[in-house]
């Protein structure tokens, strides 16, 4: 599988750069795998396909204010910083991406804050985009970690291309939110709402939680043509007992489980037994899925439409199988489906 075929024109009018006004009201296509019908609904609607004791397996990560803007030492320059995750808590070491990344060196100087109030010294460059920063603080862990987020904001990706603004704290994050740890929101769990989930729980539907700390694997472009040479970043992941034991009951019993969005379905399939059935887990995952693909544990999935060449295209590609979803990626386009984050939603069943 080529990374050339995962090109689609895409008008740049249809990258949705709002959220749509409430959470279960964007658009929804539904995709039918085995007969390739397609139907246009409201997201709302999805409760209709799902019945007594199916279950929908939710990423509960939380999305972090992980941009922070700073200057260099001695030149001023503007230095954007992105931090991706922390080391060493003790040390307050974390990784992070600096931009632009040619003006930075080993041992310089980051200040953040209108008065300074934080700084950092650079101490490794990791990767060729990457670097390791001390911030260098005398208070508490808690403070630091208070400090920094004050200075932080929510880190919309670039191809939302706008300030970010107050409403992006709470609506660029899922409700179901929990794990502190993510750059990037899981997105397609960002269209449940509150009613929305109290009507599922009415219907006797389940939910199971897992965490994937959505980190630079996810949204890394791919620079290769041949897929099998592109290297994902590895990203944290966490399967409970219990999450494992629910998913486990619910493929026994042959009910529909639902993988709400691209991050729960890496999760779930990074740690599958032989059998098919999802084991307990914590640790780190670097898989990469695209066409094709044997899925093990879901039978259904939710997901955002996705930016050309993206591995989370690829993947939903290798679950509704590589021509259906061009296809219907293709009438997204002539219907004018929102592209991207805060854009629509597709439900492959």
């Amino acid at each position: 599988m080529k990374l050339s075929k995962f090109k689609y024109k895409l008008p740049e009018e249809l990258i949705a750069l709002h959220p749509s006004p409430n959470r279960d009201e964007s658009r929804l296509m539904v995709v039918h795998k085995d007969t390739g019908k397609i139907e246009h609904k409201v997201f709302k609607d999805i409760i209709n396909y799902f019945d007594e004791k199916d279950v929908m397996v939710f990423n509960n990560t939380k999305v972090f204010p992980a941009r922070l803007y700073g200057n260099k030492e001695k030149t001023g320059a503007e230095i954007e910083v992105f931090l991706l995750r922390e080391l060493n808590k003790e040390q307050r070491l974390w990784d992070v991406l600096v931009d632009p990344a040619r003006k930075i060196r080993i041992g310089n100087k980051l200040y953040f804050g209108d008065n300074d109030s934080l700084v950092a010294e650079v101490i490794d460059n990791t990767t060729s985009r990457g670097r390791t920063l001390r911030f260098l603080f005398d208070g508490s862990h808690e403070e630091f970690k208070e400090t920094l987020y004050s200075l932080g904001e929510t880190p919309l990706p670039k191809f939302i291309n706008r300030k970010v603004e107050p409403e992006d704290q709470e609506r660029y994050q899922t409700i179901f939110a929990k794990h502190e740890g993510a750059v990037a929101a899981p997105t397609a769990g960002m269209h449940f709402s509150r009613e929305l989930l109290k009507r599922f729980e009415i219907k006797g539907v389940d939910f199971s939680y897992v965490t994937l700390h959505v980190g630079l694997g996810s949204f890394r472009s791919v620079d290769v043509e041949d897929l099998t040479k592109h290297k994902m970043d590895s990203e944290q992941i966490i399967i409970s007992d219990e999450a494992a034991k629910m998913i486990n009951q619910a493929k026994d019993e042959r009910r529909r489980i639902c993988a709400v969005g691209t991050t729960v379905m890496r999760t779930i399939e990074s740690s599958v037994s032989t059998k098919g059935h999802v084991n307990y887990f914590e640790g780190w995952t670097n898989k990469f899925i695209f066409p094709p693909y044997e899925f093990s544990v879901a039978d259904s999935m939710v997901s955002n439409f996705h930016l050309p060449y993206s591995t989370l295209l690829m993947m939903v590609a290798a679950f509704g199988g590589y021509d259906l979803i061009m296809k219907a990626y293709k009438v997204a386009v002539k219907e004018k489906y929102r592209f991207g984050t805060y854009g629509d939603a597709m439900l492959i069943i």
